[in-house]
């Protein structure tokens, strides 16, 4: 169920989105919020760190955790520009993390309800309350945007080496 300060906590997440397109990373971001304050936010950092698991929801769990002191976010949301893939799905059901709010759905990979829903399969000893869908057309055009500039980049590039 979408609460007041979603919108406020996803704006954040975008600011983090934007830092990455700047480094030239897909604009992902994300922030853990616990008691109305943010206690871990990220951005993309795959290609900067050269780390598959750079991703922004586990580079802001990491945070949380070292910052709140513990690896159990009971309390926490974790608010993120993407749908989670199963990767960060998984770091979310094994930190507690208990509520995610994601912008734009992932049809290629998401996690969170539209190619399965890992945050809530009963199987695992722990499900998160998920979201979807806040800010979905601002997160999304930062993609959209993000991967056509890069497709015109690289289109220029065969031409000039052609």
């Amino acid at each position: 169920m979408m609460e007041e300060t979603d919108y406020q906590y996803m704006l954040e997440a975008i600011e983090e989105a934007k830092k990455a397109e700047e480094k030239h990373e897909v604009p992902i971001g994300a922030v853990v919020v616990i008691d109305g304050e943010i206690v871990g936010r990220a951005h993309n950092l795959r290609e900067t760190a050269q780390r598959s698991i750079a991703h922004a929801e586990l580079l802001a769990i990491d945070e949380a955790c070292q910052k709140t002191g513990s690896w159990r976010l009971e309390d926490a949301t974790l608010y993120v520009t993407l749908e989670p893939c199963p990767m960060c799905a998984g770091s979310i059901i094994m930190s507690r993390v208990k509520r995610v709010v994601f912008g734009a759905y992932d049809p290629k990979g998401g996690c969170a309800g539209t190619l399965m829903n890992l945050l809530q399969d009963e199987r695992f000893n722990h499900r998160a309350e998920v979201v979807g869908g806040v800010m979905e057309e601002e997160c999304g055009r930062l993609l959209t945007d993000f991967f056509r500039s890069l497709r015109a980049k690289q289109k220029a590039s065969k031409k000039t080496h052609s």
